[in-house]
């Protein structure tokens, strides 16, 4: 870690922090993880072999939460370097402010502390819908600005209000890289993180084979694994300011389930929708969360996030900061073998 020890993170518990928490303490750095809770869970089908995240020896479980700043002060106290990774990136909030207060506050009372603290570095996780759809045919990069101004989702616009926040608090010498991963799936907590490793096993089911807009548009899909990775390299050779998608493969939706179909050995039957019978449905869904308090099972907005083009370049990312992703078949081979290990497919 080029001497960035020990290291704070928060999300620790989340899916791609615990595998961030695991990977460091293996490589023998000394992690202050913050958590809400004094029992998280450890992510199910661990191997046993291995030490959970949270109990590792050189893991020092810290309470706090990133909405109290004092939490945070005291928790970072001795550390270097920070991974900011906890958010709020639900897809429904009863109080729309939900999103703001933890993504954008939140933000800031990380960055607060860690400039307290005089913290060397921080890695905060972005995300790449902060850049905005593509139009069709066009691969896009962190230099490209967004190509509208309407957001797709509350998530989208609090994440793209608090990366622009960073950028300007770089520019005044603070030293935050930031990373702004694409659609991640994995093994780890099946979570709406983690929203891709439960559509494998629905398609792998047979619950869930609806194509989004007949599935034609395209997503960029990355492995969690690969976006461990990408954090530590970006707390290693990152430019302070800078941004960094960690990327994986740009395929449309139909192409992503024509993988998992090659990879399990089975055909599944595919039922190509137009966007506005699915989109009927959610909005449906989401007037009974708002009535009644149910969390919905799909929102306009998600629908309305497959239904457009999301095709993105991580070639910064691989030229600055060395960052190789697996391919998209070799990731949800992982991904079907780990889920056949817990029980959630079937061979």
């Amino acid at each position: 870690m080029n001497g960035f020890d020990p290291v704070f993170v928060t999300g620790a518990t989340g899916f791609i922090g615990s595998r961030l928490v695991a990977s460091l303490a293996a490589q023998g750095v000394r992690v202050k993880a913050l958590s809400r809770r004094e029992r998280p869970e450890t992510p199910p089908g661990w191997d046993a072999s291995r030490i959970p995240p949270l109990e590792h020896p050189l893991v020092e479980l810290v309470r706090g939460d990133i909405l109290d700043r004092e939490s945070l002060e005291r928790g970072m106290a001795g550390c270097r370097a920070v991974y900011h990774l906890a958010a709020y990136a639900h897809n429904w909030a009863r109080d729309r402010a939900t999103y703001s207060r933890h993504n954008i506050d939140g933000m800031r009372n990380v960055f607060a502390a860690a400039r307290a603290n005089r913290v060397d570095r921080v890695v905060w996780t972005s995300s790449i819908v902060t850049f905005g759809p593509t139009r069709p045919g066009v691969v896009g990069d962190e230099e490209m600005p967004r190509t509208t101004s309407r957001y797709l989702t509350e998530y989208e616009e609090s994440k793209s209000i608090a990366e622009q926040e960073a950028m300007q608090l770089a520019a005044t010498g603070f030293p935050v890289v930031i990373v702004n991963p694409s659609r991640v799936y994995g093994p780890g907590h099946l979570t709406e993180g983690n929203a891709l490793a439960r559509l494998i096993e629905d398609y792998d089911r047979g619950r869930l084979p609806i194509l989004f807009n007949r599935g034609i548009n395209v997503g960029n899909y990355v492995f969690v694994d690969d976006v461990v990775a990408g954090h530590e390299l970006a707390m290693r050779h990152g430019r302070i300011g800078q941004r960094y998608i960690l990327g994986g493969e740009n395929v449309t939706l139909r192409e992503f389930f024509r993988t998992i179909d090659r990879v399990s050995g089975k055909r599944h039957l595919q039922i190509p929708m137009f966007t506005i019978t699915p989109l009927v449905f959610a909005m449906l869904q989401k007037m009974r969360a708002e009535w009644f308090g149910v969390y919905p099972t799909i929102t306009p907005g998600w629908i309305r996030t497959f239904s457009v083009e999301w095709n993105y370049s991580h070639d910064k990312a691989a030229r600055e900061l060395g960052y190789r992703p697996k391919s998209l078949e070799e990731g949800i081979r992982i991904t079907y073998e780990w889920l056949k290990s817990i029980g959630r497919v079937q061979a």
